[in-house]
């Protein structure tokens, strides 16, 4: 694997035995990152967020479950 930086952009070469499912899930954290990073959010507004997402989740799983 090589890394190049350019003027405008940083450059990964793989090798093309990569697993690209394994690929796609680094792509995915660095898209995250790069989202996460221009969020003006608080942790605790994070948080919060996370808890009420959650919450939802397993109020659906309850239903579906028959709980």
């Amino acid at each position: 694997m090589t890394i190049e930086r350019t003027n405008n952009e940083i450059i990964f070469r793989l090798p093309n035995n990569i697993n690209l499912d394994d690929l796609q899930d680094f792509a995915d954290y660095f898209q995250y990152r790069t989202i996460a990073n221009k969020s003006k959010a608080s942790q605790t507004e994070v948080d919060n967020l996370v808890k009420e997402i959650k919450k939802g989740r397993w109020d659906k799983t309850r239903k579906q479950l028959g709980l």
